[in-house]
Formats: C-alpha cells, sequence, structure tokens
C-alpha cells in the first residue's frame, strides 16, 4: 500500500469548535464504545481509539477515526490522522467498499487517498461516496483513477463538477477526456465552460455546432423539482391525476442527463416513473437517490418487471436487507438470481418457508427449495421424538 497524503486541513477545525463541527455522532457505536469518541471522556480513553487499539469492526474505525479528527485535544487529532493514513489493508479494503459508511467519512478517504489507486477506485466505486468528494480529486488524481472516474457514466451525468475538473487534469488529456465528453454530450449535457465539451459537440455535430446553442432537449430537473416540487417538498399532497399526467409527459421529453438529476432531487412521484425508465443509468439512479424510501425499495423488490440492476441494488445494500418484508418480496420475485434467492430463503421464520412451500406463484425453484427445508425440519423433529 503507497502512503496517503496528509489529511485534508479542512479536517482539523479548531479545538473549540471540534465537537460541533462533526458532521457525525456516536450512534453508530455500540453504547460501550461510544467513550472513545467522547470530547468528554479521559484523553486516554480516545487516544485508543485514535491509535486503532479498540476492537471495532472497519466500518465503524475508518468512522471513529474521522470523528476523531474533530477532537478538542491536538495530539488526539494528529494520531487519528496518522492512523487514517496507515490503514491495513484488511480495514480499508472492507470499509471503502461499504456503502453504509457516512458519505462524509467516504469523501474525507477519498481525499487522503486519492494517490492510491486501489483505494480510490473502491471509493469511487462505492455508491455512498459523494459526488463532490470525486469532483474534488478528479482534477489532480493519477491516470489510473482519472479512468475510473471516466468510466462511472452515473457519476459523470449526475454532477456537473467531475467533468469540469476531470478536464482540467492534466495527467488525463487526449483520448480518455474526449471519449468522456462525446458520451456526455450524447447524454445531453452542454457544459459551455469546458472547451473539450465543445470540441466533443464538433466532433458529433460538425463545425457550426462551435457556434451554434445546444438545441434544447426537453425541460431540466430544475424546472421540473421548481413545478413538481423536489428537495425539501415529499410531504406534499401528492399530485393530481393531470398534473401527474402531465409530469410523465415532460420526463419523457428530458434528456439522459436531466433525468438521473431529477432522480437523484426529485419527488417520489418524480421517482415512481423514472424507476421504470428504460435507461439503466436513469433506473439506477433512482433506486440510489439518497431521497428514496423503504416504500418504494419494497415496491421495486415486489416489482416482477423491475430491472436486474435496480434488484442488483437493492439486494447489496445492507440496511434494506435488514427489512424482513424485502427480504421476503425478493424471495417470491422471479427476477431475482436463483442464489440470492435461495440464500434469502435460509433467513426466513419456518412459518414462512412452510407458506412458500404451498405458494404456486412463486419461482419453482424457490417452491422446491422451501419444501425441502420443511422436509429436513419435519424428519429432525421425528428423529428428535424417537
Amino acid at each position: 500500500m503507497t502512503d496517503g497524503p496528509t489529511a485534508p486541513d479542512a479536517a482539523e477545525p479548531a479545538a473549540a469548535e471540534a465537537a460541533s463541527a462533526c458532521p457525525l455522532t456516536p450512534d453508530f457505536l455500540a453504547p460501550n464504545m461510544r467513550k472513545h469518541v467522547d470530547p468528554k471522556a479521559p484523553v486516554p480513553l480516545r487516544m485508543m481509539a485514535a491509535k486503532g487499539l479498540v476492537p471495532l469492526s472497519p466500518s465503524d474505525m475508518v468512522c471513529v477515526l474521522f470523528m476523531l479528527m474533530y477532537d478538542p485535544e491536538e495530539k488526539v487529532r494528529t494520531t487519528a490522522g496518522e492512523q487514517a493514513q496507515k490503514l491495513p489493508d484488511r480495514i480499508a479494503a472492507t470499509a471503502f467498499r461499504d456503502e453504509q459508511v457516512n458519505p462524509a467519512v467516504l469523501g474525507w478517504f477519498l481525499e487522503l487517498y486519492v494517490t492510491n489507486d486501489s483505494y480510490a477506485e473502491m471509493l469511487i466505486l462505492n455508491g455512498g461516496t459523494p459526488d463532490d468528494a470525486v469532483a474534488r480529486v478528479a482534477a489532480t488524481c493519477g491516470l489510473r483513477t482519472a479512468e475510473i472516474i471516466g468510466q462511472n457514466q452515473l457519476r459523470l451525468l449526475r454532477h456537473d463538477d467531475i467533468i469540469r475538473e476531470l478536464a482540467k487534469n492534466p495527467i488525463a488529456q487526449g483520448a480518455l477526456i474526449d471519449g468522456v465528453c462525446d458520451f456526455a454530450v450524447r447524454s445531453g449535457m452542454a457544459l459551455a465552460d469546458v472547451p473539450q465539451m465543445t470540441a466533443a459537440r464538433v466532433r458529433l455535430f460538425g463545425p457550426q455546432a462551435a457556434t451554434e446553442p445546444p438545441p434544447a432537449e426537453g425541460p431540466t430537473a430544475d424546472e421540473m423539482i421548481s413545478e413538481f416540487g423536489g428537495e425539501g417538498q415529499e410531504q406534499a399532497a401528492p399530485l393530481e391525476e393531470g398534473k401527474r399526467l402531465n409530469l410523465g409527459q415532460k420526463i419523457m421529453k428530458m434528456n439522459v442527463s436531466e433525468k438521473i438529476k431529477l432522480a437523484t432531487k426529485g419527488n417520489k412521484e418524480a421517482r415512481s416513473i423514472l424507476i421504470r425508465d428504460s435507461n439503466r443509468l436513469v433506473s439506477v439512479a433512482t433506486i440510489r437517490s439518497p431521497r428514496i424510501t423503504e416504500g418504494e425499495v419494497m415496491a421495486q423488490a415486489q416489482n416482477r418487471v423491475a430491472s436486474d440492476e435496480v434488484l442488483r441494488v437493492i439486494t447489496s445494500n445492507r440496511e434494506w436487507m435488514r427489512n424482513y418484508g424485502i427480504k421476503m418480496a425478493l424471495v417470491k420475485n422471479p427476477k431475482v438470481p436463483q442464489a440470492i434467492a435461495m440464500k434469502l430463503l435460509n433467513q426466513l421464520h419456518e412459518s414462512d418457508v412452510k407458506a412458500l412451500a404451498r405458494d404456486k406463484n412463486v419461482p419453482g425453484t424457490v417452491q422446491q427449495m422451501a419444501k425441502k427445508m420443511v422436509s429436513k425440519k419435519t424428519e429432525a423433529k421425528g428423529e428428535g421424538g424417537h
């Protein structure tokens, strides 16, 4: 593992503001572990955590080190920063792939490990890492990391500044930036302030594209949010039928880039339309929206025509998979891969397995496996009775 750079200055606030400035609370920790990040606890307890000596899961460890960068004691902050830069691979490789780690933590570690291509790749591919953190490293990262950023189409279309910053990277010029900009232009992005985007428009549409404004391709996400609601308006009353039809018609006219932005920032009714979009990037952006609810996830888990990608995102989300109803819905859904359905079947209550063994509306493989499990359980009870 290559050494990471020094911790970003922004992560070490003045001691007086430290505790209140930290964007994390210790709720993710077991109660008996919270003393290790409590500013009121004895310094030796916090130093233990700063040195990585407290028995924590990899994901909790990186969050604790991040929190200790806001500790009121300078020596705790310094030690935590040093430990953060030399994480054992077993800690880093697990935590940096975990989508349930707090986004602020993932973003901070991305900037810390931007020169380590392996870890930077894990963090960029982690859906929980904030787009703005990726944008911040895009202009200065190495070629391998720039390639990973350039291949992450969802991020490129969701956050304009990633392309802006990547286009400034002196190492990432030539075919890489040309390919990124060609893809962005085809997806409806304009970015008139980025010369490489103008060059891409000329390549794709001819010399006149250098002076002509890009053609309007339907409404923007911001216009749709202004008209139909979005950020901060989730509790608004449902749209009346006529307005809902109008919403659907306007979404159909949007380009891919704007659909993805609306999927990320729009309201539930916009998401209910975008989750069914034929473009995989749009449907994935919708299920990955930070605003999506467990009720919407449940609806997709039950949806027998849900896209494979949407179901894959659901089954890989540890938080959602704690929801027993979502597990049940996935087991019954014929679109869910057999191996995943079998694994989930083993986590269900005995009464539900018995019901699935009798249910002819579930996939045949699930019903057969449920029957075998019931039979094995019955035999075991019979043997135990002799």
